[in-house]
């Protein structure tokens, strides 16, 4: 009966083990996956905006679908100019994690680094977003998608 009671603990050890570490990995895979967004309206080579969707310093993420690769970008309204950026950091993009938006702040999913969405073109030392160029015409804010795709090794 003392023998009996020393295997059930121990299976009973067992199970909570192996029951952490399943719940160890999904939260890492869940926590290290790039976010995927809608996709961006595209008309012909380009992605297009209209810029009155737009909430000032708030951005809006969307995911362009390229050979295989989920490419991550925001556009963002600042001063009454729209502006567009990779969702990846210029020093942590390698891994894949982009940035998060909460209260006015965006923040890198990898280092943690925030700061306000005012400061984005700045950042903070080597953590800031890589900017996508694009241009304003008739309420409409362009970007070439060969520019999106010309950056998918960023994904």
């Amino acid at each position: 009966m003392f023998t009996g009671s020393i295997e059930t603990v121990r299976q009973k050890n067992r199970f909570k083990a192996v029951a952490l570490l399943t719940f160890a990995l999904f939260w890492a895979i869940s926590c290290s996956r790039q976010p995927v967004y809608p996709g961006p309206p595209v008309v012909g080579s380009e992605v297009v905006i209209d810029v009155r969707t737009l909430r000032p310093g708030i951005p809006q993420f969307y995911t362009y679908r390229y050979t295989n690769k989920n490419i991550n970008f925001f556009v963002v309204e600042i001063d009454g100019k729209p502006l567009s950026f990779l969702d990846a950091c210029s020093s942590c993009y390698p891994k894949r994690l982009g940035y998060r938006f909460d209260n006015g702040q965006i923040t890198c999913r990898a280092c943690d680094v925030r700061y306000s969405v005012s400061e984005i073109e700045k950042g903070f030392g080597s953590c800031y977003p890589i900017k996508v160029q694009g241009s304003l015409r008739d309420g409409k804010y362009f970007i070439q998608v060969s520019a999106l795709q010309n950056m998918a090794d960023r994904f």
